[in-house]
């Protein structure tokens, strides 16, 4: 998404030195997301940044193993196979082709999360996703059906005549679908829960912002 966003200036096109300005300004305007999850969005980002004076991030920061980045990607390779930055068509296939329905629905979501899960849990000798890594993982699921309704030519759909939501998204109501998807996931196991559950308890601007 931030990537989206930087590739058509509407964040630094560098992808660096980001604030809590720019990711307030931009999230607000382009997809009216509430300031508060905004900020909250922003302060974990800044954990993945190494100079602890710093108020700015770069997106290269994002991809410090352990934090953020997981493994299980909807459209990009785990970094155990090279590249994690571009888009992977291959892997998205298999995304979509959990999709079936004109409008993407709960069932459909978590489907298409649990069979990149499992094939990325089969494959990577190396998967480890942390409890933040596990929150974000379902949490993107639940911001592209809130955002955008498909992603695969990562451009923002304002090029398409698209326009900013009526409504606010707040972290309520993303962790709320977040929660929708994660309950809707066959295989979620009780590790996966206590993650999440953890997660809630040392963010409660996810689970209850405005």
């Amino acid at each position: 998404m931030l990537n989206t966003l930087a590739n058509h200036g509407l964040l630094p096109h560098n992808g660096k030195d980001i604030s809590e300005e720019d990711i307030v300004d931009v999230l607000g305007n382009t997809l009216n997301v509430a300031e508060s999850l905004a900020v909250a969005l922003y302060k974990e980002a800044m954990t993945t940044v190494e100079d602890p004076s710093a108020t700015t991030f770069s997106l290269s920061d994002l991809d410090r193993p352990g934090i953020l980045e997981h493994d299980a990607s909807l459209s990009r390779q785990d970094p155990y196979f090279g590249n994690d930055h571009e888009f992977n068509q291959k892997i998205f296939d298999q995304t979509k082709s959990y999709w079936t329905s004109p409008l993407i629905d709960i069932e459909e979501a978590a489907e298409a999360h649990e069979a990149r899960w499992n094939t990325s849990k089969a494959t990577n000798p190396d998967f480890n996703i942390s409890e933040t890594g596990t929150a974000f993982s379902f949490g993107e699921s639940a911001a592209y059906m809130l955002a955008f309704e498909e992603d695969e030519n990562e451009r923002l759909p304002q090029e398409l005549g698209w326009t900013k939501r009526p409504f606010v998204t707040t972290g309520e109501i993303l962790f709320n679908l977040t929660q929708r998807i994660v309950n809707s996931t066959v295989g979620v196991t009780p590790e996966v829960i206590t993650k999440l559950k953890d997660f809630a308890k040392a963010n409660p601007s996810f689970a209850g912002s405005s």
